[in-house]
């Protein structure tokens, strides 16, 4: 493991019915469980799944940014993380839709992009290989 650059901590309790707080207190946010895993979704709450497509979503676009800067390339993007949870073998598992929206670029261009920032995008290195991912790229 390298050196941290930065380190976020958050503290759960309750499991997906409880609370889910960051050590600064900008996240302070109540939890639920999704009517599609059997609960009741109360209105005003979050979950992980959304947490993790949220985090994604902001690290792939700025990952795509870096490496359209990278190759000269002008561009405004707009990713979308659609995060499942399903079952799989052996217990629940998840999967990743990846939805990049990029003006300036080609379709190739922008498909070429996302393969890149793919492979530089940390929250895509980390599940690498554990969690199925689908891109899907829009070049504008």
């Amino acid at each position: 493991m390298g050196s941290a650059l930065y380190t976020a901590s958050s503290t759960a309790s309750g499991g997906r019915q409880g609370t889910v707080k960051s050590s600064d207190g900008t996240l302070d946010l109540a939890l639920s469980l999704p009517k599609g895993l059997g609960g009741n979704e109360k209105e005003g709450t979050t979950n992980p799944e959304q947490l993790f497509s949220a985090g994604y979503a902001a690290c792939f676009d700025s990952a795509l940014q870096m490496v359209a800067g990278q190759a000269k390339k002008k561009i405004t993007s707009e990713v979308t993380a659609e995060v499942s949870i399903e079952k799989q073998t052996g217990g629940f598992g998840l999967s990743v839709n990846l939805i990049a929206e990029i003006e300036g670029v080609t379709q190739e261009e922008a498909e070429d992009l996302m393969d890149k920032a793919h492979k530089a995008c940390p929250y895509s290195r980390a599940i690498e290989g554990n969690v199925e991912v689908n891109k899907n790229a829009i070049g504008k």
